[in-house]
């Protein structure tokens, strides 16, 4: 039975509108008739101080966004969290990952915090039985760490990934552009950026991709689709906020549905 003063938590600010919209997402996802019966949820968004992972991972800057993440992880256990979720793909990257894992063991501190790329596979399984060739969408930086087709291959998926050239486009423009890329324009999300985004989903589809990954958190932001045609979109932050409901609170968890 889980304690009053327990808390659901989320690392946000990596990026700030993919911890807003993890939190959105928790409460979407839970069972509810007034206010009273939603879930205890902490969202802290310090987004001055966790470095670009992308940036990291590509030797760009030599300090570890898992130093201000674990930062992030005190303060919420200092608040009642048990259980906590990172909405970042990057961030689950060993380079930084493995970081802030040992810095939590070193601490000696009770807290779980789930790894959204296990869940996400986790997820497919259940939901998508079928599905055996998986496509990802995602940052460069977690395009070149290589951990989502390790983990997806660890399940038994083949897996797909755009070429580099593909790859660089999305990120630089799609997520990234000053002027349109999602990480200033997120509400809406600009007609470019959406089309950047759709042209990496029909290349893996292309490929033989039955589901696709959309393994940025901003990404969903930009294709919302539960499903495009037969092709399953799987939100990762979707994924992470549904895990973090079953493990606090079971009961509370909607059922999944492909429509929506």
């Amino acid at each position: 039975m889980v304690k009053d003063d327990t808390k659901i938590g989320i690392v946000g600010g990596a990026g700030p509108y993919a911890g807003l919209d993890c939190a959105l997402k928790i409460l979407q996802q839970t069972k509810a008739e007034k206010d009273q019966d939603y879930l205890p949820t902490i969202l802290i968004s310090t987004p001055g101080l966790i470095e670009d992972r992308t940036s990291f991972l590509l030797g760009e800057n030599s300090k570890n966004p898992a130093h201000a993440i674990f930062s992030n992880l005190q303060n919420l256990m200092d608040q009642g969290a048990t259980v906590i979720g990172i909405p970042c793909n990057t961030a689950h990257a060993p380079a930084i990952k493995d970081v802030f894992l040992r810095k939590i063991n070193q601490s000696a501190r009770k807290l779980k915090v789930l790894d959204m790329i296990s869940e996400t596979a986790k997820f497919l399984k259940k939901e998508c039985p079928d599905v055996k060739t998986v496509g990802v969408l995602s940052t460069i930086g977690t395009w070149k760490a290589g951990f989502y087709p390790e983990v997806l291959r660890g399940y038994g998926y083949d897996v797909c990934t755009l070429s580099k050239r593909l790859q660089q486009n999305l990120h630089n423009e799609a997520l990234y552009n000053p002027e349109y890329g999602i990480k200033v324009k997120a509400n809406p999300v600009t007609k470019k950026a959406r089309n950047i985004l759709i042209d990496g989903f029909e290349s893996l589809k292309d490929k033989g991709a039955e589901a696709i990954i959309l393994g940025c958190t901003e990404i969903p932001i930009g294709i919302p689709e539960r499903k495009i045609g037969n092709i399953f979109c799987i939100d990762t932050s979707l994924v992470l906020a549904r895990a973090l409901i079953n493990e606090f609170r079971p009961e509370k968890l909607i059922p999944w549905s492909w429509n929506y």
